[in-house]
């Protein structure tokens, strides 16, 4: 309806409405992008849209990323070959969030890269949403791929990728990449999180365009063009600390198609490289993808009771203790042994949905301190300071 979009002046002073993706002639004006409660003003953008499109463009957001963009970008260009040419059937591109090491340096050493500086950090915009839409104003492929730099990409995956979004006839296919740790802490408290993701976002039910959950992972984001221009782009989530779920929401909204997956045949991460980042990573992310965190941290330490608690009190119960009725409490015990075992093989039948290694998830009751702390600090930061940190960067929670 008329009211839903925003009258915008247009060149010659008639009020229109422009798409974005540069699909006008005109640089500089206002775009109206789709968000959560109709249309609104969006960003800017900067070029007209090509007179030939390729397959695909990669774009690559990267900020301080020395430690993994080159394995990153060496999985990319080795997509390359005669029917599928770096430069003139797909492109691959590497913003340069204003990064203090190696970032740019690395990135200019692979040929047929191009390499772009993010645009200035305007107020409502995260960095990341703010460098992709940089490249993506300038895009010339068909179809818009989103990875980060600490990805690694199997032989052929970027062709199989399209063909499997044009199979399911979906405009916006996301995978869940196979997951990379290393360290106690990691391993044990990775798989409690994934297993609370799978759980909260089956791929099943967020395929299902039936279904109102939606869900996508900015790791590896494929988006055909028409699809991203009708979802509003980046511009339509510049303010989102989790961008890339916003996005799969829209294109629920906008019934472009959505289907995401669990994909280790297809790409792995590295997500954190340090305790550090990844308490960083999760405090900013948690409370978003968990509505009920403080919850959710409660009954994660009801297993830690359960698992703890449990066989304790059944060994005091086996001591004789209680000798005046020793039969009794003998008995007790083992009641409380066998609700222990059940406990134990819930717990592991949940764990066993994050899709990791078989060591990792025999550890993983060693993380759910760690992972009850940053339940808590999530909402915390969210709900009472309303203010996250990332990447030297402070985002409104």
């Amino acid at each position: 309806m008329g009211k839903d979009r925003p009258g915008l002046d247009g060149p010659a002073g008639s009020k229109g409405w422009k798409p974005v993706l540069g699909l006008s002639d005109d640089t500089g004006g206002q775009v109206a992008v789709p968000g959560r409660w109709g249309w609104a003003v969006g960003a800017v953008f900067t070029q007209p849209e090509p007179e030939e499109l390729i397959e695909l463009t990669v774009i690559v957001p990267a900020r301080n990323e020395q430690d993994c963009l080159g394995a990153c970008l060496q999985s990319l260009v080795s997509q390359a070959e005669d029917i599928f040419e770096l430069g003139k059937d797909w492109e691959l591109i590497v913003v340069d969030d204003h990064s203090t090491d190696r970032t740019a340096e690395i990135a200019l050493g692979f040929a047929g890269v191009t390499v772009m500086t993010a645009g200035k950090l305007e107020k409502k915009w995260t960095g990341k949403a703010n460098a992709i839409w940089t490249a993506a104003r300038k895009a010339r492929g068909r179809w818009l791929l989103f990875t980060d730099a600490d990805t690694v990409h199997e032989p052929g995956n970027l062709r199989r990728a399209i063909h499997e979004a044009t199979r399911h006839k979906v405009g916006l296919l996301s995978y869940s990449p196979r997951q990379i740790v290393s360290g106690l802490v990691q391993r044990s408290l990775m798989p409690l999180v994934f297993c609370e993701l799978a759980l909260a976002y089956p791929p099943a039910k967020v395929s299902d365009p039936n279904q109102r959950i939606a869900a996508a992972n900015g790791q590896f984001l494929l988006v055909e063009r028409e699809a991203y221009r009708r979802i509003g782009g980046h511009a339509s989530v510049s303010e989102k600390v989790l961008e890339d779920v916003e996005l799969a929401f829209l294109a629920k909204r906008r019934k472009v198609g959505l289907r995401f997956r669990y994909a280790p045949d297809a790409v792995a991460t590295r997500m954190y490289r340090s305790t550090a980042a990844m308490i960083e990573g999760w405090t900013k992310n948690l409370a978003l993808l968990f509505v009920n965190s403080l919850v959710l941290a409660l009954w994660r330490a009801l297993d830690i009771v359960l698992l703890v608690g449990l066989p304790v009190l059944a060994i005091e119960l086996w001591n004789a203790r209680f000798a005046a009725h020793s039969f009794q409490w003998l008995g007790a015990g083992w009641i409380l042994a066998l609700l222990w075992v059940r406990t134990v093989v819930r717990f592991y039948a949940r764990v066993a949905k994050s899709n990791f290694p078989f060591v990792d998830r025999a550890i993983s009751p060693l993380g759910l301190p760690l992972f009850i702390v940053l339940l808590y600090r999530s909402w915390f930061q969210h709900r009472v300071l309303k203010q996250v940190s990332w990447k030297g960067r402070t985002y409104s929670g």
